[in-house]
């Protein structure tokens, strides 16, 4: 559909969103992501069955676990949308893009991770 949304968003593809595990979120943030947001199918349409629903619930304690170090607990979100709505998509990540902006930059960005030396 040639939509614009913020070019800083990468998407990754899971065939699912239940595939989404806490640590994949910690992950994305603990590696630089300012925000990170799900988009999944509707609920109650889940070819997985309840797939979607997992993953609401591991985006809901990746919120407390961030609320409770301090962190905005808004830089982590999902969304329900069906593949249909692109457009929606594209708002979507401007307005998740832009609640990220005036957060400011990450404040766990790159912390307790190794720099590996060089042999």
């Amino acid at each position: 559909m040639r939509l614009n949304y913020p070019v800083g968003i990468r998407i990754v593809k899971l065939p699912c969103t239940g595939r989404v595990a806490v640590i994949h979120l910690l992950k994305a943030l603990e590696k630089g992501a300012d925000g990170v947001f799900v988009a999944g199918c509707m609920e109650g349409d889940c070819r997985y069955q309840a797939g979607n629903l997992r993953a609401k619930k591991r985006v809901a304690y990746v919120r407390q676990l961030l609320q409770s170090i301090g962190m905005e607990p808004e830089r982590v979100a999902m969304y329900n949308l069906s593949s249909g709505e692109g457009p929606r998509f594209a708002e979507i990540s401007r307005e998740m893009a832009e609640k990220v902006r005036q957060f400011g930059p990450n404040p766990v960005k790159g912390k307790g991770v190794r720099k590996e030396k060089a042999a």
